[in-house]
């Protein structure tokens, strides 16, 4: 039944990540191998979006290491763990608490030596600059404890870079690109304090080319020479090599077309959909603390309180009218959100 639900969930956040995003981009998809402990190991910008992408794009039901903070009611926590989200804790869930992340860590190893998918993101918090901060080593224990419950374990890392086009805009792009496999076996030739440094140095270096990496010294001033070129976040490596070039082999985007268009069929669809916006802009987006919610939240509202308005207009509309006025009433609300977000 768990596995039933897990599937009708994963189906029902494919269906909304594709009416949400403009357009996502995968690649490295068959770089996860079958019938073998993998741990994927994913920069962390856009909150929850960054896992939701990762989920509804793997093979099967993985598990997800995610902040303590979000597990606080009761409610909430029992939700989240019956998707398979794993708590864990942090310096600013207070001292105390960060006993807890040894149970953590050592169920996440045994996850993984039972063959399972296991999802983390090892900088720790999310943040919306573009650049792959220092990692924690808070997965490198998660991978010795795997191996030496199985030395002989064939796990393997596989690094992930999740990127936006415009992370708190609407609509927005994404990509997600699965770099090559990592073996973990190899780090036990090394002594574990060797072993834990070049682990978090490969990963990280991984990561960097995956995913825009602007170093943080001149990060404000390389930020902008790069979007006043228009280049394309979804394309991490040319982006890169743009930066390493001196911004000489810059690849730009396409000048988009029908803006005029675009921009009357948004104001459409809000107008469409007035009740749930309305609650996105007055009662959602200025309870928000963390700008890297923002979307987590705007997305949330888009898959739950808009189906539900539809649903409410439509059977008012068949009551009123008529069954085939509500169904002309919901086929073309789809139709405009459709033509609003991907043109």
């Amino acid at each position: 039944m768990k596995q039933f639900k897990l599937y009708i969930l994963k189906l029902y956040l494919q269906l909304g990540l594709f009416f949400y995003f403009k357009r996502i981009v995968i690649s490295g998809i068959e770089n996860i191998p079958k019938n073998t402990p993998v741990l994927l190991l994913s920069n962390h910008q856009n909150a929850l979006l960054d896992a939701l992408l990762i989920a509804t794009r793997i093979n099967g039901f993985g598990y997800y290491l995610a902040r303590a903070g979000v597990f606080k009611k009761a409610r909430i926590s029992k939700l989240l763990q019956s998707f398979q989200l794993i708590p864990v804790y942090r310096i600013r869930d207070g001292y105390s608490n960060l006993t807890n992340n040894k149970e953590v860590f050592e169920a996440a190893s045994n996850l993984l030596n039972a063959n399972k998918i296991v999802t983390i993101f090892p900088e720790g918090s999310h943040n919306l600059e573009r650049r792959v901060r220092p990692l924690s080593k808070g997965f490198t224990r998660i991978i010795f404890n795997a191996l030496d419950e199985n030395p002989e374990s064939d796990l393997l890392l596989i690094p992930i870079g999740v990127n936006f086009n415009k992370a708190k805009s609407c609509p927005d792009s994404a990509a997600v690109h699965f770099g090559k496999p990592i073996s973990a076996k190899q780090y036990l030739k090394e002594s574990k304090h060797e072993a834990i440094i070049n682990l978090k140095k490969d990963v990280h270096h991984a990561l960097t080319q995956l995913t825009t990496h602007i170093s943080k010294e001149d990060y404000d001033e390389t930020l902008a020479k790069l979007e006043n070129l228009s280049v394309d976040f979804l394309d991490p490596e040319s982006v890169n090599n743009c930066i390493a070039n001196n911004f000489k082999t810059c690849k730009t985007k396409p000048e988009p077309r029908f803006n005029w268009l675009r921009h009357g069929l948004k104001y459409l669809l809000i107008l469409n959909l007035l009740l749930p916006y309305a609650i996105w802009k007055l009662v959602a987006q200025p309870k928000i603390k963390e700008i890297e919610f923002t979307s987590t939240f705007r997305f949330a509202i888009a898959v739950t309180l808009v189906p539900i308005y539809l649903l409410l207009v439509a059977i008012i509309l068949a009551s009123l009218l008529s069954f085939k006025v509500a169904l002309v009433y919901v086929i073309g609300s789809l139709v405009l959100a459709l033509t609003a977000i991907k043109l």
